[in-house]
């Protein structure tokens, strides 16, 4: 008898981790959450300048690698609103350490979805304090069901895709580059 009650427990248990780790669309392709932070976000049609500037700086092991981590990923428009040759000059070779900066920054550690992200920012009346794998901080702020990320020079940025389920963490897509 109690292998016959613990066949639909396990199912059961299986049904549910299978839609807690959801395949998620961004930039028109799947997210599978068994694939790394990099090998879904070379899909993203919306991602093709973050895929080309984590690549010129050396990243792609690292983002690769069995983390935790957690990404704000922004999408090409993102980095189109910086100011005009901007995104040119980082992915010049010359400039691979201030392009490591600024990547770096979009990155923390640990594997922090939105109801995490949430409650931090209820616990923090309001705003929670992040530390970024470059080193500053990020602020995440909750505006009705949203997330927004605020970066060290005031600039914020709007969490528009939540909960992108990664084999090595969770990305979170965001509207504007973050500046440390």
């Amino acid at each position: 008898m109690k292998q016959i009650f613990l066949i639909p427990v396990m199912a059961i248990a299986f049904m549910a981790s299978a839609t807690a780790q959801k395949t998620v669309m961004v930039g028109g392709a799947p997210m599978y959450p068994t694939k790394n932070i990099v090998e879904n976000a070379v899909n993203s049609k919306d991602h093709t300048t973050l895929v080309a500037a984590v690549k010129t700086a050396g990243l792609v092991e690292t983002l690769q690698g069995e983390g935790p981590f957690t990404v704000f990923a922004p999408t090409n428009k993102a980095f189109d609103m910086l100011p005009k040759g901007a995104v040119d000059n980082l992915l010049k070779p010359e400039n691979k350490s201030q392009l490591t900066t600024v990547l770096t920054y979009h990155v923390v550690p640990g594997n922090l979805d939105a109801a995490t992200l949430m409650e931090w920012v209820k616990k923090g009346n309001g705003t929670a304090t992040l530390k970024t794998v470059q080193g500053e901080e990020l602020w995440v702020m909750q505006k009705g069901k949203k997330l927004w990320v605020k970066d060290a020079k005031g600039a914020i940025a709007q969490v528009t895709i939540s909960d992108v389920r990664q084999s090595n963490g969770v990305i979170h897509v965001v509207d504007h580059v973050l500046m440390p």
